[in-house]
């Protein structure tokens, strides 16, 4: 049975390359916080955002995840590319 992997804090452009990866574009940048947009099936728009820390905690991270739609699997994936 293989081990799941841990969510570990990560630096905020790791997690940007990470959602431009994914499919995610940036919008814009409201004071620390970038906005990213990902286009979903039949005009779905999501709205991800991502705080400009150098250490974004776990907790953060997976809300990151379920705003961007991304599997814990998919996530690990993109980042062993990064």
């Amino acid at each position: 049975m293989p081990t799941e992997q841990r969510l570990t804090p990560q630096d905020y452009r790791k997690l940007c390359k990470i959602l431009e990866m994914d499919g995610c574009y940036f919008v814009n940048q409201e004071g620390s916080h970038l906005k990213y947009r990902k286009e979903q099936k039949e005009f779905r728009t999501l709205t991800i955002t991502v705080p400009r820390y150098k250490s974004v905690p776990v907790e953060v991270i997976k809300s990151i995840l379920h705003q961007a739609k991304m599997s814990r699997e998919r996530y690990f994936e993109l980042l062993n590319e990064v």
